[in-house]
Parts: structure tokens; sequence; C-alpha cells
């Protein structure tokens, strides 16, 4: 049966015996022989999300976007004005060469930097490793890779685990499947073993089978897999279907930007076209000024710095041991103002120690460790980090203590109950003679399971005076930040059926384990370096409210008042929006009360993270702005995750927060000095084309500017970000772009009219022989005159629109209180001498330009002098008016 819909037709109705038979499995597994053979003749468990762009695809993606189709589409323009439809002799390919040159950086830079983004992002993701637990005939149960996942493999699963494969379940014990990711159904469904009878619906709808994707909610089960990779329901789902992922805030906002800019563009062509045509009355000419001048107002850098920005922080955060699964994490982590984090790992070594294990008197008790032991070992589900330390106990304690040596060996496991969230508690049924139900789990629930206490040697009911005496106990070792957790027994239980947790009654108390998991060394430090840049720290933990006030105390956290999950269950969203600004500790919570707190602050207009490692922090990962886990984390987790950490350290998330303000204020800085300088060009060019009685510069002179300027920012996402912009968080806002546009872009006007005046009333006629524009007769000192002022107006722009990139990218005093990057200075700087130079060469005069005289550059000093400290002034006052700058 190759075909994979046939298979799962056959697993759903075929008893188990049968499956295996036609699988050439058995309950011990495949062999690696026989899994290698599955392998070739079934294919890897790896599924193609979407088709991977080809070379042409990527290159076609790089140099598509409105602003490359805009230069293409002035470049025919050009190719026909100047060279098809020219004279001979009059023919000029500059401005198509230039044109081209300028597609060809912006689509080649954006290309490079996308590459070596997605082989960053590729190489990152290899890092993370998610695992299965699979049984081979040769070494038992054992994690391996999803993707080494074959068909024939049995597959134990327990609470949190993804589900590698298509599988029929074979065993199951309370077993319950989120198939949200392919039915969108948010309802977990119960998975039982038996065959399917009569006419099948849709797989999805039996509860036999399970399916890649999805996730196991609680319970335990064994599986044999029938379908992988692209054969699964999931793979055929993603076979050539490209997800694309929801536009954050940032990308519209940019969307927004790139079209207001291409508005202007087109208002601003026909006026300067109108206006040229009718004052000069060339319209030729006035065509291809007013086509120059949508080259100039076209920002066609803007992809290729916002993909490099975001590609450049990615790749930073990867020396950092820290995988962004989604560029555009980047960003947001740079916007977050609060992080919500689970205690347990975060805040805490990680590392838990079993310290006592008491009878409820609070005296050293064996009986209590060989129980919780006996739960411990034998339970199939998700062993937490308390199980990790009883196990150790014990095996520590074996040589000293004959009760406990070969304590495994002794006991036959008969079922169990695994853990669920809601229930805070699992049980394991074992044989020995007699048959006992050991069950373990959170106080106030196991109290609510007990009838019975061993209370001085006897078995006494569960009274209100003894509960008072447990809770009193339990509480004294809360305080001193032990997480504690109840033992109890029931012994010959008497099931109706296979163990349910209805069996979970009448039990007798017998003790209290009590951990320690201490905070780490560096938490406190984290949390403060975490203040300092703006971002408040909240605690959501399903930990008691004891343990977690005296953990968070020690971190330095607010602990005067502590919101249970019970007192969230009775408040409004309203109340909740109120209060959780105030509090900062949440303990007791269930896995949706954590991702309806992150909503109420999202709802405030925060900006939230979130970071935990657990199934139970899904919900709240997928609620906030940015899900942030670690490697160890379990499987769902670190799905949910943008951020993966593959170290579990609130220090690293400082550098991370540290790397998204450095991407945001490097794009901002480039979408506002371009907007801004869009929006002055507009009126200096309306007046240059209203009052000037020739074109103020050519069409070539336009467009080489326009290169040379465009080469000089290609350095902005490598420049340096003042250390008071970085303490802050960082939002996306429009208004601010708008603002920023009305205030400094007409600046630059001003000093582009003067220059206009200084060329035309002193400069050139100096170099004309004293004479003024309307006096002048002879063509060649008309031609001369003319052929200054382009020079003069070609190199001040270059100054003044090189040296406002210094000017706005900080609020301070440029090259003395801030410093640019050494890239960004070094380009800006030899742009500047480059263009400037121009005029005094061969290739200038070719293209229209004459030397200026030594008078125009002492006039530019001042002129550029002048411009700064207008610039610098209109700063301050935007700084004060609206507080930042950027």
């Amino acid at each position: 049966m190759n075909n994979a819909k046939e298979r799962m037709n056959f697993a759903a109705l075929a008893e188990t015996e049968e499956l295996f038979a036609k699988l050439e499995t058995s309950l011990e597994g495949l062999s690696e022989a026989l899994a290698e053979n599955s392998r070739d003749e079934y294919g890897d468990n790896t599924v193609t999300h979407g088709k991977k762009a080809s070379l042409p695809e990527r290159v076609a993606k790089a140099f598509i976007n409105p602003f490359t189709a805009i230069l293409f589409g002035l470049a025919v323009v050009s190719a026909f004005t100047d060279i098809i439809w020219a004279k001979p002799w009059e023919a000029d390919p500059m401005a198509v060469i230039i044109i081209t040159t300028m597609v060809l950086f912006s689509g080649i830079l954006r290309f490079v930097q996308e590459t070596r983004s997605g082989h960053a992002a590729e190489n990152l993701l290899k890092m993370i490793t998610t695992t299965t637990n699979v049984r081979r005939r040769e070494t038992g149960n054992q994690e391996i890779p999803l993707e080494d996942v074959v068909v024939g493999d049995i597959v134990h699963l327990s609470a949190g685990d993804m589900i590698p494969a298509d599988m029929r379940v074979v065993h199951a014990k309370d077993l319950f499947v989120s198939q949200s990711a392919l039915t969108g159904e948010s309802v977990a469904v119960e998975k039982t073993p038996e065959a399917a009878k009569g006419d099948l619906d849709a797989l999805t709808e039996l509860p036999n089978l399970a399916f890649m994707g999805t996730n196991v909610i609680s319970g335990s089960a064994v599986g044999v897999v029938v379908a992988t990779g692209n054969d699964t329901i999931f793979g055929e789902m993603a076979k050539g279907v490209s997800i694309k992922p929801v536009q954050t805030s940032f990308e519209k906002g940019v969307n927004t930007v790139s079209w207001l800019l291409i508005r202007f563009m087109l208002i601003m062509v026909p006026i300067v076209l109108f206006v040229n045509g009718f004052t000069k009355g060339d319209w030729m000419e006035a065509s291809l000024f007013a086509l120059s001048i949508a080259v100039g107002l076209t920002p066609e850098m803007l992809p290729m710095i916002v993909t490099t920005c975001l590609a450049k922080g990615a790749v930073a955060m990867s020396r950092e041991k820290t995988v962004i699964k989604n560029l555009n994490s980047i960003q947001n982590l740079g916007s977050m103002d609060v992080l919500c984090t689970d205690k347990t790992g975060t805040l805490t070594l990680d590392k838990v120690v079993l310290m006592y294990h008491l009878n409820i008197h609070g005296q050293e008790d064996t009986r209590v460790l060989r129980h919780a032991f006996l739960n411990s070992y034998y339970q199939t589900g998700l062993k937490n980090l308390m199980d990790i330390a009883i196990i150790q106990r014990a095996g520590e304690l074996q040589e000293e203590i004959d009760e406990l040596h070969g304590l495994a060996e002794k006991f036959t496991k008969v079922d169990e109950i695994p853990f669920d969230f809601e229930r805070r508690r699992m049980s394991v049924v074992v044989a020995n003679g007699k048959t006992q139900m050991i069950t373990k789990g959170a106080v106030e629930e196991m109290l609510a399971v007990c009838s019975f206490a061993e209370y001085k040697g006897n078995v006494e009911p569960l009274t209100e005076d003894i509960k008072e005496y447990i809770l009193k106990k339990v509480d004294e070792l809360n305080e001193d930040g032990m997480r504690v957790i109840a033992v109890a027994q029931k012994t010959d239980p008497s099931p109706v059926g296979a163990f349910s947790v209805a069996d979970e009654s009448d039990m007798v108390l017998m003790g209290y384990l009590a951990f320690l998991d201490p905070p780490k060394e560096s938490t406190a430090d984290a949390i403060n370096a975490l203040r300092s840049y703006g971002v408040g720290v909240k605690v959501l933990t399903g930990d008691n409210d004891k343990v977690t006030r005296c953990v968070c105390k020690q971190v330095g956290l607010p602990v005067d008042r502590i919101l249970l999950g019970s007192d969230l269950d009775d408040m409004s969203d309203s109340a909740l929006s109120k209060v959780a600004e105030e509090v900062s500790v949440f303990a007791k919570l269930s896995p949706q009360q954590k991702a309806r707190v992150i909503t109420a602050l999202r709802d405030n207009g925060h900006s939230v993270g979130y970071m935990g490692d657990g199934i139970n922090d899904a919900a709240a990962m997928k609620a906030s702005d940015v899900g942030i886990s670690v490697d160890t984390a379990v499987d769902i987790a670190k799905e949910s995750a943008d951020v993966i950490l593959l170290e579990k350290d609130l220090m690293v998330l400082e550098k991370g927060i540290v790397e998204g303000r450095k991407t945001y204020a490097n794009m901002i800085k480039y979408i506002k000095m371009t907007a801004s300088s869009n929006f002055g060009n507009m009126f200096s060019v309306l007046a240059a084309s209203a009052f000037l009685p020739f074109i103020p510069m050519l069409p070539i002179h336009l467009i080489l500017l326009n290169l040379i300027y465009d080469l000089s920012c290609s350095a902005i996402p490598w420049d340096n970000v003042d250390r008071e912009f970085l303490a802050v968080p960082r939002k996306w806002d429009a208004s601010s772009i708008g603002k920023f546009m009305l205030w400094i872009g007409p600046t630059s006007s001003v000093f582009d009219i003067t220059t206009y005046l200084l060329m035309y009333f002193v400069v050139c006629p100096a170099a004309a022989g004293g004479l003024m524009f309307h006096q002048i007769a002879d063509p060649e000192v008309l031609a001369l005159f003319i052929a200054v002022f382009h020079a003069g107006w070609f190199v001040e722009s270059m100054w003044t629109q090189t040296l406002v990139i210094h000017l706005i990218r900080t609020p301070k005093i440029p090259f003395v209180q801030s410093r640019a990057s050494t890239p960004l200075t070094l380009l800006t700087f030899v742009g500047i001498v480059f263009l400037t130079a121009i005029p005094f060469t061969g290739f200038g005069a070719s293209i229209g330009l004459a030397a200026l005289p030594a008078s125009f550059f002492a006039w530019m000093a001042l002129t550029v002098a002048l411009y700064m400290v207008l610039v610098t002034f209109f700063k301050w006052i935007f700084v004060r008016r609206y507080g930042e700058l950027l």
C-alpha cells in the first residue's frame, strides 16, 4: 500500500495485530535495518512548506517592487527621449545607464541581504532540536529528531508532545489532542485505540487516528506511524501553499510611507512638467526634467534598507545564541515594554532539588519517598523537574535505606491517570501482592480527593482540624521558599472498567514533598537591566502564591499584592485591565488565565512579550506580541514561539531588546530622512521651476546626484544608535513621520532657494564677466552661466542632503555629541568629495557642468553652516514639542 490515504483508511479499520503485520512492525518497534528500508520506500518525515522559491523567483522578488517599477518605467521613457527619438549626434545614453545602475544596485543589494538572512535563518533553525520518543528493537525507547521518524515506528506520546506523523493510536490513556492546526477546532478531542467500524467519515474525525502538526494536551499514548512527510494530511495541505505571515504594524507602516512617497511623486511630476513647459516653452526639456524629478523622489533604497536592518539584527542575535524564527520579531522585541514570564527556570535555576520527604507532622518518612518514587518512575507522561528530583533522591538514598533498594523491580505497573493542568495531579496504579493507586499533586487539589490522613500513626478521617493542621505545616515550608506537593494512596481500588479520574477519591493523605528551586544569581540584575530599558517584568505562574512571593521578593519584584487565578475568575475584563497595570505577580494561573492577563495588557496599549517553556505556556505565547521560548521547551511551546533562546537567561533577552531597538532606529532614520527630504524638495523644485528662466538642474545631474546619495545611504543599517534611544521601548507611529516631514522638510527648501539666489545673482554673474542672465547675448557665455548654476546646485544639494543624514540620525549635536558609524561616515564623505570633484573634470564638462569659482565654496560653507544651525534648532523644537526625534 504505497498510497498514503489507503494506508490511513486501512489503519483506521484494522485491528492492531493486522496493522502491525501489514507495516512489518510490532510493539517492540522496527529494527534499524527495517527503519532504513521504510525510509527508502516512503521517504523522510519532512514537509515542504510551500514551494521553495527558485533563484529566478528570488531575483524577481528583490527587483519587483513599486519603486524599481517606477525607475524601470522612467528608464524606458529616457531611452526613447535620449536615444531612440534623439538626433544621432545628440543621443546620450548616460541617464538610462545611471537609472539602470540604481535599479541594479538596489535590487542586487536586497537580493544579497535576503539570501544571507535566509541562509542565516535556515542555519539557526537547524540549531533548534525537536525530538520524539520512538521505540526501536535494538535500543528500546529513545528520543530521535522528528525528521528521522519512518512508517512503522512505534511512538510514545505524552502531554506537550507534537505528534510527529500521521499515526494510528494503539494504546491511549485519557489522551486529548488539539487538532486546531488542521481543523480549526479549538476544543481538544479525545483519542482512543479501538478500530473504526462501518463507513469512514473525514479522517480527522476518527478517534483512533492522530495527525502530524497536532499536539497532546493531556494523557499518554502509544501509536504506530502510518504516513510521514508530504504524505501526511498536514503535508498535503502545505504542498504548494506558501503561508504568508500576518503583517505587523511595522510592515503596514512601511507600506503606508512607501505609497505616501509614491503619491508625492505622482502629484509633483505633472505640476513640474506643466510649470516648466509653460514658463520655459521647451516641452521636451520640461518632460525630461519632470522625469528626473520622478527619479529623485522615488525612495528605491527603502526595501533594501528595511531588509538589511532586519537581517543584520537576526544575524547579530544568532551570535548571542538566540534564534529569530521570523525576521519581524526583531522589531517586535525592540517595541516590547512588558515582559511576562513563567517563574520556574526563568527566574529560578531550573534545577529542582528534593529537600524533604515528610509525613503530615513534618517528620522525615521513607514511606512517603517510596510512594513518590513509584509514582514518578512509572508515569509515562511528561516527566517534569520534580519527578526527576524524586527519582534522583531515591537513587542517592537506596544504599543507605534497604526499603528503597531495587524498588522498581519489586512492583509492576497496572495503569496510570496522566497529569493535566486542570486537576494538577497524576496517579499510577502498581501491584506487589496488593494493588495500590498512588497520587501526587498540588496540596489543595490533593486534599479535595482525600477522605483520610495518616495522623499520629493511624489512618484517621480527614477532618477540618486536620486539614488546618496540614495547611499550616505546608505554609511554613512555603514561607521558606519551598514548593510543596502532597502524596496520597488508596489500597486495592475497585475501578469500573479502566482506571479514570473518578477513581481519584477517598484517598489517604500520607505526607508531603518539599522542593527547593532557588533563583538564579543573575535574575535580579537581569530584571534591573530590563527596567533600565523601559521593560517592566511581570510573573505569571501556575505555582502557589507563597513560594512565588518568596522567589519574587528575592529577585526584587514587588510582592505587596499577588493576584491569584481564583481572583481573576471573578473579574470583568475592564477590572482586569486596571489591575494588570498595578500588579506584578500573578500566581496559581491556568493557561487560559495567563493568556487573559496578556490580552488585558495588550488592550491597554502595551507591547507584551511572554517567555515560557511548558505546555501551559503555549496559549500565553500566542496571545502575546512576541513569544519567547527555549530550546529545551516542550514541542508545542517552541512551535508557538517567535524567538527561541538556546540559553534560558533573561540577560540574553536584554541584548535582544537592544538589537531590536537598533534595527528600528536605523530603519526609521532612513524613512524619516527620505520622507522629509522629498517633502522639502517639492518646494525647492516648484520655486526653481516657477522663477528661473532655465531648468535648475539637467535630468542627468539629478539622476547622478540620486545615485551617489543612494550609495551613501546604503551603510545606514550599520550605523551607531544613541544610548538614550535604546533606553525606551519603540513602537511604530505613522503620525510621527507626517509631523517630522512638516517640520524638518521645509528647512532644506530655505537653503535651496538661498542657493538659487546666490548662484543667480552673485556666483554666476561673476563667472560670466559681471553680466546678469538677461544681459548676456553670447551663447557661450550664456551656456557658462547655466553650467555654473547647475554645478552650484548639484554640489550644494549633495552637501546638504548628505549632511542631513548626520543631523537627523540623532537629536544630539552631530560629530560632537554623537558620531555615526565608520562605514556611514566614510561613505557619506567619500560621496561628497567625489560629487564635488565632478564639475572640475572632463566628465563633468561632458554632462553640462562647469568648474566652480573659489568664492562659491566660501558662500556654500556659510550656507551649509546656517543650514545645520536651522535644522538643529528645528530638531530642538520638534523634540520639545513631541518628546522624541526618531
